[in-house]
C-alpha cells in the first residue's frame, strides 16, 4: 500500500518560501529607501538580499529532493541533498559577509555624505522583520534537526546584525557631524566578523553529516535506551547512526539467549526495528543483527 505520510523534509518545504516572500518585500524596500535617503550601504545591503533569495530557493530544492522516497538507484533515499543545499547556504553567508566587508571598505575610504535620519526607521522595520523570521526559521530547523534550514536562518540573522551596524553607525553619523559619514560602513565591518564565524561552524555541521559523522553520545545512549528495553534482548554490542537529511539510519547488534531458535531472534530483532522507527527520535529504519549472548 502507498504511504501518503510526508516524510519529515517534506513538512518542512514551505520555510524556505517565506523567506524568500519576506526577501523579496524587504530588498525593495532598501534598495528605495536607499535611493531616496541617501544611504548607498542601504542600496548595497537591498541587493545583498536579492542573493537571500537565490539561497532560500536553494535550500528550498535541496529539501524537496531530500524528501522523495528511495529508489533502486538510491537505496537510503536523497537525504544527502539537505546537507549539500546547506553547504551551498554557508558558502553563500560567507560569500555575502565577504561582500559586505569589502564594500565597507571601499566606502570608508571614498567620501560621501551622510543617509538622511528617514533611513533608520527602515532599518528598525528591517531588524524587527528578520530577527522574528530568523528566530522562527531557526527554531523550526533546530527541532527538525536541518542544517539547511539552519544555515538560512543564519542568513537572516546576518541580515538583522548588518542593518543594527548600520542603525548604530547612521545614528553616530547624524549625532556627529561631517567626518563621522564612514561610522555605519566601520560598524558593518565589526558585524562581518560575527557572521563569519557563523557561516564557519554552520559549513563544519553540514560537511560532517554529508561524511556520515556520528550523531552525539546523548542521542545514541536514547537509541540503545530503547532497544534494551524490548523483551528478549539481553545486551547491545554495536551500534552506527548515520543521519541522511532529518531522519537518521542506525545498525544495532543485538544478543540474546544463545539458545532461542532462529524465529525467536528473528522475532526480537523485529521488535526491536519497530520500537526504533516508532519512536521520536525520527529514525527512517533500522538495521538490527542477532546475536547470541556472551556466557
Amino acid at each position: 500500500m502507498k504511504n501518503d505520510v510526508p516524510s519529515p523534509t517534506e513538512t518542512l518545504t514551505h520555510v524556505p518560501l517565506v523567506g524568500v516572500a519576506v526577501n523579496a518585500a524587504l530588498a525593495t524596500i532598501k534598495i528605495l529607501a536607499g535611493f531616496f535617503g541617501n544611504s548607498y550601504a542601504l542600496i548595497a545591503d537591498g541587493i545583498e538580499s536579492t542573493s537571500d533569495i537565490v539561497t532560500s530557493l536553494v535550500v528550498w530544492g535541496g529539501l524537496r529532493v531530500s524528501g522523495a522516497p528511495a529508489d533502486e538507484k538510491h537505496p537510503y533515499g536523497y537525504g544527502k541533498a539537505e546537507a549539500l543545499s546547506g553547504i551551498v547556504a554557508s558558502l553563500a553567508l560567507l560569500g555575502a559577509a565577504a561582500m559586505i566587508a569589502v564594500q565597507s571598505i571601499r566606502e570608508i575610504l571614498t567620501p560621501h555624505h551622510l543617509p538622511h535620519w528617514s533611513t533608520l526607521v527602515v532599518l528598525v522595520v528591517v531588524v524587527a522583520t528578520k530577527t522574528m523570521l530568523a528566530r522562527w526559521m531557526a527554531g523550526i530547523g533546530a527541532d527538525a534537526d536541518s542544517t539547511s534550514l539552519q544555515a538560512d536562518a543564519w542568513h537572516h540573522w546576518a541580515d538583522a546584525l548588518t542593518s543594527i551596524a548600520a542603525f548604530v553607525g547612521i545614528t553616530i553619523g547624524l549625532i556627529g557631524g561631517p567626518g563621522y559619514e564612514p561610522a555605519d560602513d566601520w560598524a558593518a565591518l565589526l558585524a562581518c566578523t560575527v557572521i563569519v564565524v557563523s557561516g564557519l561552524s554552520l559549513l563544519r555541521m553540514a560537511v560532517r553529516e554529508l561524511l556520515d559523522a556520528a550523531p552525539a553520545k546523548e542521542f545514541e545512549q536514547l537509541v540503545r535506551d530503547l532497544a534494551q528495553g524490548v523483551a528478549g534482548v539481553r545486551a547491545l554490542d554495536k551500534c552506527r547512526i548515520r543521519k541522511s537529511g532529518t531522519s537518521y539510519f542506525v545498525e544495532l547488534h543485538v544478543e540474546v539467549d544463545g539458545q532461542a531458535t532462529v524465529q525467536e531472534g528473528h522475532d526480537i530483532g523485529g521488535r526491536v526495528r519497530s520500537v526504533l522507527r516508532n519512536s521520536p527520535l525520527r529514525i527512517a529504519d533500522a538495521f538490527i543483527h542477532i546475536e547470541p549472548a556472551r556466557s
